[in-house]
């Protein structure tokens, strides 16, 4: 039996990790104090601010370095982030929106079949690996997209890279693998 080339996946993108400078110097006490929505990590010298609508989290340094996660695409994680720096704006800081970058982008394919692991992590080592002990997934990591999938026997795999359309062709490359080691249910 062949993998079917026209199979539509569902990949659900969870989580969009960014990052964005303000060009000026913050003030954490001035945040925590005037701010809404906002805890202030002083032993971690930074203050999180979160976002209802797009619902993310930020992490705010002094240095100016935000960090936003929870966004479920890269547009909204773009949105969250100008809105953030609205926010600053507000409290009365010189923000310039600069340096914006998606890190990291996090998201669940589910297949149509169950996988064998330990016949997948033989057939595809030393990319892939599988240490039931510790974890219940096999890890497969593909260097030249620097995406890591974690694929669990239910058929359920979490893929993680650095943009949405490496997640896409991850899946793309890993499907036929998978397909080779799906379990034959007689």
């Amino acid at each position: 039996m062949e993998p079917d080339n026209d199979v539509a996946l569902d990949i659900i993108i969870t989580n969009v990790v960014c990052v964005f400078k303000t060009r000026c110097h913050l003030n954490l006490r001035k945040i925590a104090l005037e701010g809404s929505n906002v805890i202030y990590k002083r032993d971690f010298g930074k203050v999180l601010m979160k976002l209802r609508k797009p619902k993310i989290t930020a992490s705010i340094w002094s240095s100016g370095k935000i960090i936003c996660a929870g966004a479920t695409s890269e547009e909204e994680a773009k949105l969250g982030a100008r809105r953030l720096a609205r926010c600053l704006q507000k409290l009365g800081f010189k923000v310039k929106f600069t340096e914006f970058k998606v890190v990291n982008v996090l998201a669940v394919c589910t297949m149509p079949f169950q996988i064998r692991l330990p016949e997948f992590t033989k057939s595809n080592r030393p990319l892939a690996s599988y240490e039931p002990e510790l974890h219940p997934a096999a890890l497969y990591r593909i260097k030249d997209i620097k995406a890591t999938l974690q694929v669990f026997s239910t058929g359920s795999i979490t893929v993680t890279a650095p943009n949405v359309q490496f997640i896409a062709t991850a899946v793309e490359q890993t499907y036929p693998l998978v397909f080779e080691c799906r379990k034959i249910h007689i």
